[in-house]
């Protein structure tokens, strides 16, 4: 695996769109093979009998036993072979070469691939504690952006904030809250993108959880390495801030607190967004 992903590394570090783009691919493909497992045994007697098979998606709770999984699983946990910074970097390039939008394809694909990644390796959600990650998607949610790069932006933005209270503080630090909220109330927004938005602002209104669910993981076994950079996930920003649980995965606010937050810059929304998640429990009832 590693010979795959240094592969990749190399196409992800070119400067050439072309090879960024074969890059890409590769780690979409390394991620493809370890989502999906193989014919069954029925399919694979169709498959001799002249008929096509089907890849049949795995569960993330099917993965664990998986060595596949697990081999990349403990790649993630150092720096080298950590397939969400290198992303990130790749990503950083291409915002910063700017352009009249030749890359926004390869935008768009590396922000589908961070979420993959964050979600099959939730620790590697400790990127975003640094300023300079969070607020590279803040700055691809700008009006700037076409929509599909914002819309991509706001899911990728759940996926790194959601059981992380640590990366939820450095997004409110950052004014998070009045990026997602000018553009929300701007006229000029479309409505695939203000759609999205409505989601994110029903996720961050939700009851905050620490990542414990991580530590019962099999693949959190005393048999996988822990990074080091885990334990330290959210220390700065939970001395920052003055109310609140604090967990392993920084402090955590009440719904009360975030929605004090929010009503600063979307005054009366709040409360038609609080009795909609309510009335329509669109995450299973959480806040009952």
């Amino acid at each position: 695996m590693e010979s795959l992903l240094s592969l990749a590394f190399d196409n992800l570090s070119a400067f050439e769109p072309a090879k960024i783009k074969k890059g890409l691919k590769q780690v979409e493909g390394l991620l493809a093979q370890i989502c999906l497992s193989g014919p069954a045994k029925r399919e694979q007697d169709a498959a001799a009998a002249g008929e096509q098979a089907q890849l049949q998606r795995k569960g993330l709770g099917d993965l664990a036993g998986d060595p596949a999984f697990r081999e990349f699983f403990k790649l993630q946990e150092g720096f080298e072979w950590n397939v969400a910074q290198r992303l990130l970097t790749t990503l950083d390039f291409l915002v910063a070469r700017g352009g009249e939008g030749q890359y926004d394809l390869l935008i768009l694909n590396a922000l589908d691939l961070i979420q993959g990644v964050l979600l099959l390796h939730p620790p590697s959600k400790v990127l975003f504690s640094r300023a300079a990650h969070m607020n590279l998607l803040l700055d691809l949610i700008e009006p700037v952006n076409t929509p599909a790069i914002q819309c991509a932006t706001i899911i990728t933005l759940v996926v790194a904030l959601l059981d992380s209270p640590a990366n939820v503080r450095v997004f409110e630090r950052l004014d998070g809250l009045l990026t997602v909220a000018s553009l929300f109330k701007s006229r000029e927004t479309g409505r695939e993108v203000k759609f999205r938005l409505t989601e994110f602002l029903y996720f961050y209104l939700t009851p905050e959880a620490s990542p414990a669910s991580m530590a019962s993981s099999p693949t959190s076994s005393s048999s996988t390495p822990t990074s080091p950079t885990r334990d330290r996930a959210g220390s700065d920003t939970a001395s920052q801030q003055g109310s609140g649980s604090k967990t392993n995965g920084g402090v955590t606010l009440s719904v009360d607190v975030k929605k004090r937050k929010l009503d600063q810059h979307l005054p009366g929304v709040v409360d038609a967004l609080l009795r909609d998640l309510d009335r329509y429990k669109p995450f299973g009832g959480v806040l009952s």
